[in-house]
């Protein structure tokens, strides 16, 4: 029940704040906002507000919500004035209501970070080696302690993010991990790892290192903990990206509702603060997610607006909705596809 309780804490938390950054600026340039609304599919629960046209919703599946703007979705609302459809507003503050939800998941990211790293300490961002373990793959090799991990099969290593995506790429095959020396030396160690078999048949590796996880102390470090860490975080999922576009990784490696359910009930059973952990982890990747320059997304409906800055004219709203109901066509296709396969993980 605790785990249901916090999977509807992170999700509604996070569609909250996106659609908030909508709502907050759609209102400030004065667009008609018919609804507001958290989940989706039949409605739970509404209620129109007093000092506004706004009706306020909720909604039986988690898994998303939206906020409904005059102008946005239909060609001509004919029972709109005018000057409240998002048609009759400047260039600008139609790209502000766009990016808003993206800005405010990224700033809410950065707040819980900062949060974490007041309690828990700022942890150190690079991968430095540890220990190595005795007869170990890592053992038989020039890797010492203190060795800084630059690069892992040619790409450079700047934070432990982009350490644990290429070594996640990697696992399992021969490495070769460029290191940094004490003494400033710069050297190529290829790692074979060992292959291990437990009783019930599953297979994991052993490189034989594990890295240093050491945690500073300071609100100026956690400050700064917060911005970076958010950074890191879109980078590491513009590579994600990138890397299932060429084949890197596979679509297995995506989770989808079922899957942060279970990460969800893995986070809260070692503590609330890897719950907001995971919150500013799933806000960030919702951000960069809806930056995405596909249709239905924030990215898309940019897309236009660019299109539309570089033509000098708008695009028709009829393609335009006709392009991004295909795209949530498709995009429901795919939650599809990731729900299967997370329930195929869990119970398979």
């Amino acid at each position: 029940m605790l785990t249901f309780i916090y999977f509807l804490l992170v999700l509604g938390v996070t569609v909250f704040v996106h659609e908030l950054g909508h709502f907050i600026f759609a209102k400030k340039a004065g667009v008609y906002v018919y609804e507001f609304s958290l989940g989706m599919g039949p409605c739970l629960f509404k209620r129109k507000s007093k000092k506004s046209e706004t009706v306020y919703s909720l909604r039986l599946l988690p898994i998303g919500g939206y906020v409904q703007l005059a102008g946005e979705d239909v060609e001509l609302d004919k029972d709109i004035p005018e000057n409240m459809r998002m048609q009759s507003k400047t260039w600008f503050q139609r790209f502000m209501v766009m990016i808003a939800g993206v800005l405010f998941n990224f700033i809410l990211a950065i707040i819980l970070f900062i949060i974490v790293g007041l309690i828990n300490g700022v942890p150190t961002s690079k991968p430095i080696v540890n220990n190595i373990l005795l007869d170990s793959p890592a053992y038989n090799t020039n890797m010492a302690t203190n060795d800084v991990i630059t690069k892992i099969n040619g790409k450079k290593i700047s934070d432990m993010d982009m350490f644990n995506l290429e070594f996640s790429v990697y696992s399992g095959t021969k490495i070769d991990f460029e290191v940094k020396k004490e003494n400033g030396i710069v050297e190529n160690i290829v790692i074979e790892p060992n292959v291990i078999t437990d009783e019930e048949g599953n297979q994991s590796y052993q490189y034989g290192f594990s890295l240093k996880s050491e945690n500073k102390k300071g609100i100026l470090e956690a400050i700064k903990y917060g911005f970076m860490k958010v950074f890191s975080l879109i980078k590491q999922m513009f590579f994600i990206i990138l890397y299932l576009i060429t084949g890197k990784l596979s679509l297995n490696n995506l989770a989808g509702p079922v899957g942060i359910y279970e990460v969800v009930g893995q986070t809260a059973s070692l503590g609330f603060i890897n719950v907001i952990f995971l919150l500013g982890y799933i806000c960030t990747n919702v951000g960069f997610v809806n930056l995405v320059p596909f249709p239905a997304f924030d990215g898309g409906r940019v897309l236009f607006l660019i299109i539309e800055k570089i033509r000098r004219k708008p695009m028709s709203p009829k393609v335009e909705n006709i392009i991004h109901s295909i795209g949530f066509m498709l995009l429901i296709a795919f939650m599809i596809f990731i729900t299967i396969n997370d329930v195929t993980r869990l119970f398979g």
